[in-house]
């Protein structure tokens, strides 16, 4: 697999969807977010994404430079329609707007509608946490084709369907969740195809409701489970609260629309900490909490605790340096695009 840094990794992601449709600043965005997540781990959200995020484009799916509108407002809440909009971009000025709300009424939410794939969900809610405030986005993909079978079910009813909050701290490494309420996120189950690698017994069941460790029988008629293994009914009724938070209350309604038209429904609050306690004692605070936590011995086999958000920290170090590891399969769509654009000569991808 060819090893990319990440600089040159978001150039080629930017100029490609540039050369698709999009302005300098939703390429950016959308490249960017895509390349965060490859530094952080989460390579089922980085750059394998943007062939898809061009094939939507082209397909009318996701519209560069639609419209941002407020359907309607109040000082602490917003609806905001999307029009088709990158997700990245879309839901970013969303998160931004509920933040400067919540720097004056101290708490503010904001549903988001008609938008394409958010991406990572973390990036959201730690733009609340690096302005001193406590971020929390949920999010699920509308009346799209659904890819988890609620608990004791063999037939996809529920999508991923992440929740993320993120909490400012003393800490060198961000304190953050960021978990899909199913077993594993659906990226993670196209990642390892591509690469051609098992996968975890309990992440999917076949096309006969049998738990199988091939992850091409998940786009064989195979589904998701939902986070929790035999303790299933957690991630399902986690996943089912987000599909009201972000399905429901936005009015995207459940269920799916025949035409599978991606369409991220979001739920984003952000709580100003310094209306419940001074900032700096609770930043100070929460880092004690993290090593507290992590001061227990370890158990058998295993490296010790690591607080949420920690693993991340440390891979998106060590990627910064070492490179970005892209699967071939998706390094070959990036060229095969460059070459579709005339480009393939600037980005160095002939």
């Amino acid at each position: 697999m060819p090893i990319v840094q990440a600089d040159r990794l978001a150039r080629i992601a930017a100029a490609l969807l540039k050369a698709a449709g999009a302005s300098d600043e939703e390429a950016d965005a959308v490249a960017i977010g895509c390349v965060n997540a490859n530094l952080a781990g989460h390579d089922s959200h980085g750059v394998i994404a943007i062939p898809t995020y061009i094939d939507r484009i082209r397909a009318g799916h996701i519209v560069p430079g639609a419209k941002w509108t407020i359907i309607q407002q109040s000082p602490t809440t917003t609806v905001i329609d999307g029009h088709w909009g990158f997700g990245f971009h879309v839901n970013a000025r969303a998160m931004a707007l509920t933040i400067e709300k919540a720097k004056t009424a101290n708490v503010a939410a904001c549903t988001v509608v008609r938008q394409s794939h958010v991406g990572r969900l973390a990036a959201y809610p730690m733009m609340a946490m690096r302005e001193g405030m406590i971020g929390l986005a949920t999010a699920d993909s509308g009346r799209s084709p659904k890819h988890v079978v609620p608990f004791g079910g063999r037939e996809a009813r529920l999508g991923t369907n992440p929740i993320s909050i993120a909490v400012p701290s003393d800490l060198e490494a961000p304190f953050y969740l960021d978990m899909a309420t199913s077993a594993v996120a659906a990226g993670k189950i196209q990642l390892a195809a591509v690469r051609g690698e098992e996968i975890p017994t309990g992440w999917i069941i076949d096309g006969e409701g049998r738990q199988t460790t091939d992850p091409t029988q998940f786009r064989n008629g195979g589904a998701l489970l939902p986070l929790g293994g035999t303790e299933g009914y957690k991630g399902s009724g986690l996943a089912a609260m987000v599909e009201v938070l972000c399905g429901l209350l936005t009015g995207l309604g459940f269920g799916v629309e025949p035409t599978g038209r991606h369409n991220d429904g979001c739920f984003m609050a952000v709580f100003n900490v310094a209306a419940f306690r001074p900032l700096k004692d609770f930043r100070k605070e929460v880092a004690e909490f993290a090593h507290y936590l992590k001061a227990t011995p370890p158990a058998e086999g295993s490296n010790g605790v690591f607080y949420p958000g920690e693993v991340e920290y440390i891979r998106e170090q060590q990627r910064k340096v070492a490179g970005i590891e892209i699967e071939d399969a998706t390094w070959e769509k990036l060229r095969a695009l460059a070459g579709d654009y005339k480009l393939a000569a600037e980005l160095d991808l002939a």
